[in-house]
């Protein structure tokens, strides 16, 4: 079992099988990278969320499933990465294999006869030879080198940076924290556990260990395409803020947050995720007190910007001596149409706000906010709640700014005073991401390097032969097919051939054994 597990076999079904697991969490909204659209498309998916909550496809790269691939994965890298390291110190510290015995039925031959000495022949092949870089040394009269070890070690060097890139999600995983905030503009925020909208920990990283800053938001810029087929297409976000660290908030520093571009302060990150409008309304009793008045936050629905909200007047006051609270939902329309489509409904024309518009129905009752029981700010509990009514229909009514709406049965008014943008931030702190990335280029680097690099080996004896000469041979061996180490012999030879030059009258050999001047490549291969 330990053996097929620290297989290279496995090590690779093992890889295949978390690059398929990490798929869900690319298309699916995760709790650890945005909470707030996780919600959204649970509100929007409200059969599949059950589902999905119990398979922890919100939470993916921490699931149980996702967990146990990832570690089976470790032990089978470490199975397969220290028996490897050790055999390649072994061949670190070994001299290259002496020269066979007969060098003609290697791949790549040449020989000459010369007049030179043959230990001067020698002495020299082994210069040259080291001159390339190769590692040589003399035995039993021929010289034995080898180069490329560098193939070894890029493929040594992908697994390691493999292990790496592992153990940096890992810890990434173990001693990160996220937390997501909404900000309208003009608000401020502080990165403490009660500000925030909603936060995930992990086992070395709580809400004690959250970076003391925090910032304001001064106000956001978002522009569109306006013409052309990419009408409507963004062109820039940015969230003009100013923040402090530490725990004095007086000292203030200017700053921007844009997409790819978050704010770097202390040990976290601050990311720009997502952007929309808050439609400022001032509600009144029947009185003419002002009740409520604040800007809400609406939920954008598509790329136009068409959003979503509620809002909900808990104190309203009381009517016939019974306690009565207020709410409201609709649509903001940054773009509104002149007339809307019966069929669609309300839809904005352009995400941009060349055109707002409010749309409201009112309801009267009890919004559950006392029950004690935990609401979502953007839906009404319609439980207790009744719809008013209009001239004998469902009070409804589309307003601009600065337009106010008399409500029914004297509950008062509401006036649709403007809006402002809000932001969505993401605050993460993530300590193994750069061992994450050391990790994926080292391994790039790696795979480079066990690629291209071509591990080879020459050798080259020089004899004395009865008639007094000196016979001088090359062979190489390439543990790849490549007209690589043919090149390299043929350039040798030349060199070799400065020192111990070929003799003109030469010829081959009665002896079978002694080979032509040319470098050839028989069809008879010896594999090493």
């Amino acid at each position: 079992m330990w053996r097929q597990l620290t297989s290279m076999r496995v090590a690779l079904i093992l890889l295949f099988m978390l690059s398929l697991a990490a798929i869900p969490g690319s298309l699916i909204p995760q709790t650890s990278e945005n909470a707030f659209k996780v919600q959204t498309w649970k509100a929007a998916h409200k059969g599949l969320a059950p589902l999905y909550d119990k398979l922890q496809l919100f939470n993916v790269y921490s699931s149980v499933w996702f967990s146990a691939i990832y570690i089976l994965l470790f032990i089978s890298l470490a199975g397969c990465i220290i028996p490897r390291t050790w055999q390649f110190v072994g061949v670190l510290r070994a001299k290259p294999p002496a020269a066979p015995a007969n060098l003609t039925r290697m791949p790549v031959y040449a020989a000459w006869r010369t007049d030179a000495d043959p230990e001067a022949a020698v002495a020299v092949a082994q210069r040259l030879l080291r001159k390339r870089r190769f590692r040589a040394h003399v035995s039993g009269g021929a010289v034995a080198a080898e180069k490329g070890y560098l193939r070894e070690v890029g493929n040594l060097l992908f697994h390691l940076s493999l292990f790496a890139l592992l153990a940096g999600f890992a810890w990434a995983s173990l001693a990160s924290g996220q937390g997501g905030k909404l900000v309208v503009e003009g608000d401020g925020f502080s990165n403490t556990m009660t500000q925030l909208d909603d936060f995930s920990g992990s086992a070395f990283y709580t809400s004690q260990d959250l970076d003391p800053f925090g910032f304001k938001l001064d106000g956001f810029t978002d522009e569109y395409q306006t013409s052309g087929s990419q009408i409507g297409q963004a062109r820039e976000f940015s969230a003009h803020i100013r923040y402090w660290q530490g725990d004095d908030p007086t000292k203030l520093k200017a700053g921007q947050i844009s997409v790819n571009n978050p704010l770097d302060i202390g040990g976290s990150k601050v990311f720009l995720i997502g952007h929309g409008y808050a439609p400022v309304v001032t509600i009144r009793d029947g009185s003419g007190k002002v009740v409520y008045h604040d800007a809400v936050p609406f939920l954008p629905q598509d790329s136009n910007l068409t959003s979503t909200g509620v809002v909900k007047v808990g104190d309203y006051g009381h009517t016939d001596g019974k306690k009565v609270q207020l709410g409201f939902s609709g649509f903001f329309l940054p773009t509104a149409p002149a007339n809307f489509d019966a069929n669609t409904g309300p839809r904005s024309l352009f995400p941009g706000d060349a055109a707002p518009a409010l749309v409201l129905t009112a309801y009267a009752g009890d919004l559950g906010t006392d029950s004690g029981l935990p609401q979502n700010v953007y839906q009404l509990d319609m439980s207790h709640l009744t719809q008013m009514v209009q001239d004998g229909q469902p009070a409804k009514a589309k307003l601009t700014p600065g337009q106010a709406w008399a409500l029914p049965d004297n509950y008062g008014s509401i006036t649709f005073d403007g809006y402002k943008k809000w932001a969505t931030f993401s605050v993460s702190h993530r300590p193994g991401n750069s061992v994450a990335l050391t990790g994926a280029v080292l391994a790039i680097a790696g795979l480079v390097g066990s690629l291209f690099v071509q591990r080879r080996r020459i050798w080259v004896r020089a004899v004395a032969t009865p008639d007094g000469r000196t016979l001088v041979e090359l062979a190489g061996l390439s543990r790849s097919e490549s007209a690589k180490i043919a090149e390299e012999l043929a350039e040798l030879a030349v060199d070799l051939q400065d020192d111990a030059p070929a003799l003109e009258d030469d010829a081959p050999a009665d002896d079978e054994s002694e080979p032509t001047d040319a470098v050839s490549a028989p069809v008879d291969e010896t594999k090493e």
